[in-house]
């Protein structure tokens, strides 16, 4: 469990808290680039860290995101008007430009020089394969740090999806570094023969529970959840938790799989999940049947112009997130709730906004978690000590990483023996990829694997 002190620090994200100040050193992801359709399209609200914020696509393309208030009178810059290279307040005509400069002010004498004494709080914006990033820390714009290197969202065919999630970044993020709930909350009705013998979900049913092991490192923290596969191998679940708020999570294959997530926080009480993925190299590896229907896709409502009008799924805590009983006990679903994701967003929300992690009660099998709040609480504290941050604020390439499933003999060293696999931006050949799943050329169950 956390102290109180230390699940207050761990989850507020405001100006002047103590992570809300370690987050601000990072690259953020702001808003998918299909928000901001077109130039000169309609603002939109954007709250992140606490803040209320504006985002602006200009005439010439380029995104632009600002303090809410009108630095005027405070009257919303929603309201306001998008053309020529800026965002016009249409209280008094105030135009301020990506930068937060004031470069028209109609309200005053001709001769007066004063818009030149106004500025607006402004945030650099990069864009990046649909994605927008915002850096809201004190370094100066020659000075930017680079954008991370995520892999997934370096390849131009990335996808980028968003999620509103009523509770707290971190939470939210806990519930992806948890792995083993995977075959309770989303595959606790699937039985051994619904698998493929030596596949990865056949191992997992036979064994349910699991062992961790973490691993600190420069961009988080890295953790394997391993079980019995062979008779002398184990079938690792291999993930990472990266700096300030991202995860890659473990199902797929560990030597072809590009993804992440990040769990950006809105305020304390709301986050934005982004998924971004790219397309993995093929595997074969003889799918098996994995016995999961699910009752509805996961649907979304219309996107509103409210502070959290974006990005929100039909199914909401109001309305039980379309709990289905009948489901729940037909065979095809251990919740009876409609989707993998709708299954996380239910359970983690249902916990209430902030956890009081003072009354949780931890096992073996929550090490990840544990590991992952010491590690942002230990960098949080060494920043406002003296200003030390983690490699990954300064070095973007130790981001290069990837997740994944993987069988290795029982007596590796499961950090070094995939120091390869986990390495983003590598092509593996066939032969890799079938011997990191544990077969043997012609797709049989191999003895041992690198």
């Amino acid at each position: 469990m956390l102290s109180k002190q230390d699940n207050e620090a761990l989850c507020r994200v405001g100006p002047g808290t103590l992570m809300g100040n370690l987050m601000r050193q990072y690259w953020i992801p702001a808003a998918r680039s299909d928000e901001l359709p077109s130039p000169d399209c309609p603002p939109l609200r954007v709250k992140l860290l606490g803040e209320s914020l504006i985002a602006f696509r200009t005439t010439s393309g380029a995104v632009g995101l600002m303090q809410n208030s009108c630095p005027h009178r405070g009257a919303s810059m929603f309201f306001g008007r998008n053309e020529e290279e800026g965002l016009r307040c249409v209280y008094h005509g105030w135009k301020f430009d990506t930068a937060g400069n004031c470069v028209d002010m109609p309200s005053e004498p001709a001769e007066s020089n004063f818009k030149n004494k106004v500025h607006a709080l402004s945030y650099p914006c990069r864009e990046r394969n649909g994605l927008i990033w915002t850096y809201m820390g004190p370094r100066a714009a020659n000075d930017l740090p680079e954008l991370p290197a995520l892999e997934a969202n370096m390849d131009e065919g990335c996808t980028v999806s968003t999620v509103h999630r009523a509770c707290n970044y971190m939470q939210a993020l806990e519930g992806d570094i948890d792995t083993i709930h995977f075959m309770f909350l989303h595959y606790g009705h699937l039985k051994e023969e619904d698998t493929f013998e030596g596949g990865f979900y056949n191992y997992q049913v036979k064994s349910r529970g699991g062992y961790f092991s973490v691993q600190d490192t420069d961009w988080g923290a890295c953790y394997t959840m391993y079980r019995d596969a062979e008779a002398d191998t184990y079938y690792h679940r291999i993930a990472n938790f990266l700096f300030p708020f991202y995860t890659q999570v473990p199902p797929g294959t560990l030597a072809v799989k590009r993804q992440f997530r990040a769990w950006v926080p809105m305020d304390d009480n709301n986050t934005l999940y982004f998924g971004v993925g790219a397309a993995f190299d093929p595997v074969d590896d003889n799918p098996e049947a994995q016995k999961r229907s699910f009752k509805r896709v996961q649907e979304m409502q219309a996107d509103t112009t409210g502070w959290y009008g974006r990005s929100r799924p039909i199914a909401q805590a109001e309305n039980d997130y379309l709990l289905d009983r009948e489901f729940q006990f037909s065979g095809e679903s251990y919740t009876g709730l409609p989707s993998v994701f709708l299954e996380d967003q239910a359970l983690t929300e249902s916990m209430g906004t902030i956890y009081e992690r003072t009354q949780e009660h931890l096992g073996t099998t929550d090490s990840m978690v544990i590991r992952t709040r010491r590690s942002l609480l230990r960098a949080a504290e060494a920043f406002a000590k003296d200003g030390t941050l983690p490699p990954s604020a300064t070095n973007h390439e130790v981001y290069a990483q990837r997740s994944g499933g993987v069988v290795l003999p029982r007596n590796a060293d499961w950090f070094e023996a995939t120091k390869e696999l986990r390495k983003a931006f590598v092509k593996h050949n066939q032969d890799e990829i079938q011997e990191s799943l544990g077969r043997r050329p012609g797709g049989k169950v191999a003895a041992t694997a690198s």
